[in-house]
């Protein structure tokens, strides 16, 4: 058996860690730490994000210490790539496992998503697939095949923290708001080289997409394998998302599968999901647990 390897996945929202002999895995684990907080207003990672995500990070070390980790690739996203002090992140980041973060492009986050998402589906799909990611800062929208990969991705700035903070501002979001927000993923979408319409799979994956799962399948909590490659209709994920949205975040907080760091922003997420759908022509959507992290994860395997 080969030796572990780690991948860590930082994006706007959540920290996620990998550990395993792929396809073997060890240890997988997410904690929300909010980096990209306040990064669209003031272009700067604020000193307690930092802190919130050194302190995940410091958990991560003893993990990778623990687990005879030979080689790490830790991947940073859209709040790192945004912010004028990413220095004192990849100084951090370096000091407490010995690498530095690599600021990858929205073309390579695409395309890892993308291979984290296809590559364990029991029902192989065929022709063409697309796989939506909905993160804090961004939203990848990657066309391809499960034979060829990605064939066209995008990375839009528009994310669950960032058009949250942008436009929905009261609790719960004022009509007006929403609207204002629809607006912007609209105008988002069609600047859009994907185009949705033309696949005859449409893979979602990331907290926003499987936390709708988790409330179409009505779970008691949240339950990553009754999540995983569920296929809820397009009519009840929007059904879902307007649900959401309409809440305020104390109501949120009652749903026993919703991570608590996630209640305020959902809304956000839930209105990305929703427009992206509305522009395809599948009947449901096919959830994956796997994701951008597997994809790091399998790249150091190769």
């Amino acid at each position: 058996m080969s030796a572990p390897i780690a991948a860590i996945d930082c994006g706007t929202n959540t920290v996620k860690l990998l550990i395993g002999a792929m396809p073997e895995v060890a240890v997988r684990e997410s904690r929300m730490v909010r980096l990209g907080e306040g990064v669209d207003r003031t272009g700067r990672l604020s000193e307690a994000a930092l802190a919130r995500t050194f302190a995940a990070i410091d958990e991560y070390a003893a993990l990778i210490g623990a687990h005879g980790v030979e080689r790490i690739r830790f991947c940073a996203t859209s709040a790192t790539r945004d912010a004028a002090n990413g220095e004192v992140f990849t100084a951090g980041v370096r000091a407490r496992l010995g690498v530095a973060p690599e600021v990858i492009s929205g073309d390579e986050e695409a395309a890892l998503a993308f291979d984290g998402a296809v590559r364990h589906l029991a029902r192989r799909p065929e022709g063409p697939v697309l796989v939506i990611d909905i993160g804090g800062g961004s939203t990848e929208l990657i066309l391809g095949t499960v034979a060829d990969g990605p064939q066209t991705a995008h990375s839009m700035d528009i994310g669950s923290v960032r058009l949250h903070e942008r436009h929905l501002h009261d609790d719960p979001p004022t009509p007006a708001q929403v609207a204002a927000c629809v607006a912007d993923i609209d105008a988002h979408l069609d600047a859009c080289p994907v185009d949705p319409s033309v696949a005859v799979t449409v893979v979602g994956v990331a907290g926003t997409i499987t936390t709708l799962a988790a409330g179409v399948l009505d779970l008691p909590a949240y339950d990553r394998d009754a999540i995983d490659q569920s296929s809820p209709s397009v009519e009840a994920v929007q059904a879902m998302a307007a649900r959401l949205v309409a809440m305020s975040v104390a109501e949120r907080l009652e749903l026993p599968y919703l991570h608590p760091g996630r209640a305020d922003v959902i809304d956000a997420g839930a209105l990305i999901l929703a427009r992206v759908l509305a522009r395809t022509r599948v009947p449901a959507l096919v959830v994956s647990e796997s994701d951008i992290l597997d994809g790091i994860a399998w790249s150091l395997a190769r």
